[in-house]
Order: C-alpha cells, then structure tokens, then sequence
C-alpha cells in the first residue's frame, strides 16, 4: 500500500459550541467533504477521533471503507490524533487532514503526495513563514518516530514532530495557488459566522 489519508476528529469543536463534523455543507456532513476527496488519491483512509460514541456517530454516514480508530492516550492535542493515525496506517505515506476544511483540493493534495516521493515530508508555507503541517504528506514510518520522540518528551506540538524530521520540503502557498486560485483548500470551519461563509462560497462556485 503507497498512499494513506489521515482525518484527524478528535477535537471538541469548542469555539462552534457542537460537533463540526455532523453538520451539513450542501447537504453533507462537513467530514464527508474531507473523506470524499481523500478517497479519490489514497488507498486507504484513517478517521482519528476522540471515543468510540464519536466512532459510532461517524460511521453511520462514512460507511464501512473508511478505518476509524480512537487518541492513544488520554490528552488531546493534534499530534497525538497524528500519531494515531500514523501508527495505524499502512501506506508509505500519509497526508494529514483536519476534518473541517470541506474545500479541500485533490489536486493540491495530489501534488503533495508526488513532491514527497524523496523527503520525510511535504508541507505547505505561507510567505509569512506560517506552515501548514495539518495540510501535509509525510513519510509514515518516519513521522511516527518523529512523533513518539516529541511526545516522549512531553511536546504536544505538531511543530514539535517536524523538529525530528530530516528531509522535508516546504511548498509555497504561491505554487499551490496554481491549483487552488484562493487557497480554499486551508479554509477551516471553525465558529458559525465561518459556516455561513463556507456556504456563500459554495454557492458562488455553483453560480446560485
């Protein structure tokens, strides 16, 4: 197996007061919009959440071919949903998602599995120097050593995984923007006032 997604779902949604996961972007779960694209350039796709009961939840609309599997241990961080997520995946590579960008671009994520062929990792970067690392491609047996060392050392930053990492390419937001014209691919839903804007631009790219 070459190619992993990995959906992290494991946050408790708190700025939006609910789970973001269930509610509805045209008529779909906001997950699905993640898992849907995902599916189209991998040959398996990993949910990480928070419980079983959000496993549960999940599985009733993302069907049987998604692989759904719960936080090892007890603190919630986004580096140890990526850990999960690495240490059950079976591809060589993995790309890393949030479950709340439904704008996600395949061919922006197909990019970045095709520039990770030769490097620990392949992540995005803004001309400000921000990164993107939950919108990234990694090589999986060594993120998820990269990962266990950060984590052993008390760091629950996904920051703190790269720092481990030797051999990774950072991608300009300028490149990727040749895909994905307005860089929607990194818009996440995070409060109402952004599902409101997810659902005008959703509308706009239909010409409703």
């Amino acid at each position: 197996m070459d190619r992993s997604a990995i959906v992290l779902a494991g946050g408790f949604s708190s700025r939006f007061g609910q789970d973001k996961g269930v509610l509805e972007l045209d008529n779909k779960p906001l997950i699905q919009h993640v898992v849907d694209v995902a599916n189209t350039v991998v040959d398996e796709t990993i949910v990480v959440t928070n419980s079983q009961e959000g496993i549960e939840k999940y599985a009733k609309f993302l069907g049987t071919e998604v692989k759904f599997v719960v936080d090892l241990g007890e603190v919630r961080s986004p580096l140890i949903g990526a850990l999960t997520g690495f240490d059950a995946a079976q591809g060589e590579y993995s790309l890393l998602l949030p479950f709340d960008t439904p704008f996600v671009s395949r061919e922006v994520v197909s990019l970045l599995f095709e520039l990770c062929l030769t490097k620990a990792a392949v992540i995005p970067r803004w001309p400000n120097r921000h990164i993107e690392p939950l919108h990234a491609v990694y090589k999986t047996k060594h993120a998820l050593e990269a990962a266990k060392t950060a984590v052993t050392k008390g760091k629950l930053k996904v920051s703190a995984m790269i720092e481990n990492l030797r051999g990774v390419l950072y991608v300009s937001t300028l490149v990727i923007q040749q895909l994905d014209p307005d860089l929607r691919t990194f818009c996440n839903i995070n409060t109402p006032e952004d599902l409101k804007s997810a659902v005008a631009i959703d509308r706009s790219r239909k010409g409703v």
